[in-house]
């Protein structure tokens, strides 16, 4: 009997401990609140470039979040991507597309899609993102005729896209005759350079005769000039060159008072400007493109950023002293060099030279451009052996205008060849020179 006791109490203290355990782990599971939101990037009401985006919510807990409940989520005006929880999180990752000016993107969360670790559901949150706007109004005020390209320009912007050709060296239109021979229609821009300013006047070259450029436009055509900028390799050197490499002329320098590089810089700059007169007072319009392709340092004036936007910001404001309204400014990108930018408010278009891609590489560099610069028309300012414009159109390289470069005679591989310039040509939305409104 007191064995059996023993046991019975045994049992008994047992079932006491065990209901005791029982009770402390019901009363210890903290009742842990649903997440609560803290903050959203970019902010809710953020102007957007056109592009993807990514855009992060982040929450006080860890939180959890299908992927396959990406179908739930709402994104009004713009293209949801992807949503994930990168393991153990208390973000969530979205992923959309932006791909249009101007609209204001509602984001929609319903309640319950995200939850916490207790599977307490996420109030309902909504947050609204609005689209870069292209700007509408040039950097200068412009003569009549300039504003009327420039607003041509605006009004068929991702609609249409413009023919342009690059002149023979620097002061004729033989390639754009050209053009015409291969397709019977002249582009609508021919672009000129003042590569030889050093040169003119001479007999060989002389830029004070604009008879080239007046008969271009005259004839209906619009006119672009860019300048391969040949500096003296020295101090009193009669050796001249625009690249950087073995080349003493120094960027830096050329805004130091005293220095020599200042002396050319501001003599050339005074020499082009009454070239640039010259044209303003014939009511010529002039898509004005210099210190191109400055971040590839290939040539002086791409030394660094600094001084580059320093020499353009010059450039502008010494030009704009002299009346030269007739211009509209052209920066160009060689992608990823927003550094290099001089600013909204000395720039109308961004350019981008490419030359040896594909129509997929064509594409993707617009697209990259477009989400750096989407308050700017942008242009593909110079190429060369680039994928068929019929094919980057439809992958969407919607470009302002394209401009081949010029080919020598006899090369083995053209920068753009009849079969080119034929495929072109024959395309409804591609603007011809005979398809221009006049712009006197």
């Amino acid at each position: 009997m007191v064995k059996f006791n023993k046991f019975i109490a045994g049992v008994a203290l047992f079932s006491v401990l065990l209901a005791a355990c029982d009770t402390d782990v019901e009363h210890n599971i903290a009742q842990v609140a649903a997440p609560e939101f803290q903050t959203i990037s970019p902010e809710s009401s953020e102007v957007l470039s056109l592009g993807k985006h990514t855009i992060t919510l982040t929450f006080d807990k860890n939180i959890f979040f299908a992927s396959s409940y990406i179908d739930k989520l709402e994104l009004t005006g713009a293209e949801l991507v992807s949503a994930e929880v990168m393991g153990s999180s208390n973000q969530l990752i979205i992923t959309a597309n932006f791909p249009e000016r101007d609209k204001e993107c509602t984001l929609t969360i319903p309640e319950g899609v995200i939850t916490g670790p207790n599977k307490m559901p996420v109030e309902a949150m909504t947050f609204t993102f609005k689209t870069c706007s292209l700007d509408k109004n040039p950097v200068n005020t412009l003569t009549t005729e300039a504003m009327k390209v420039y607003t041509f320009l605006q009004e068929n912007y991702e609609s249409k896209i413009i023919s342009g050709m690059m002149a023979n060296v620097a002061w004729n239109t033989e390639k754009s005759e050209q053009v015409y021979q291969w397709t019977g229609k002249y582009p609508a821009i021919n672009c000129f350079d003042y590569v030889h300013l050093q040169s003119s006047p001479s007999n060989w070259i002389d830029y004070s005769d604009i008879t080239p450029v007046k008969n271009w436009s005259d004839n209906g055509g619009i006119v672009s000039i860019m300048w391969h900028w040949n500096v003296p390799v020295a101090e009193g050197s009669t050796s001249y060159a625009f690249y950087a490499e073995n080349n003493g002329f120094d960027a830096d320098k050329a805004l130091v008072e005293g220095s020599w590089e200042n002396k050319v810089f501001t003599a050339d700059l005074e020499k082009c400007a009454g070239y640039l007169k010259l044209l303003k007072d014939a009511n010529i319009p002039v898509l004005w493109r210099p210190f191109h392709e400055a971040s590839g340092g290939w040539f002086w004036w791409g030394k660094n950023a600094s001084s580059e936007k320093a020499m353009w910001i010059y450039m502008f404001d010494f030009f704009k002293s002299k009346g030269l309204n007739n211009l509209i400014w052209i920066w160009t990108s060689q992608v990823g060099d927003k550094e290099w930018y001089p600013g909204d408010q000395y720039v109308d278009i961004v350019g981008c030279d490419i030359y040896n891609k594909t129509t997929a590489e064509c594409a993707a560099q617009y697209s990259q451009i477009i989400k750096e610069f989407g308050n700017k028309i942008i242009t593909l300012s110079e190429c060369g052996s680039v994928g068929k414009i019929s094919e980057q159109w439809a992958s969407g390289g919607c470009w302002s205008w394209f401009m081949p470069w010029y080919d020598n005679d006899g090369a083995e591989t053209l920068h753009a060849d009849k079969a080119w310039w034929e495929d072109a040509m024959k395309q409804s939305y591609v603007i011809t020179r005979d398809k221009l409104p006049s712009f006197k």
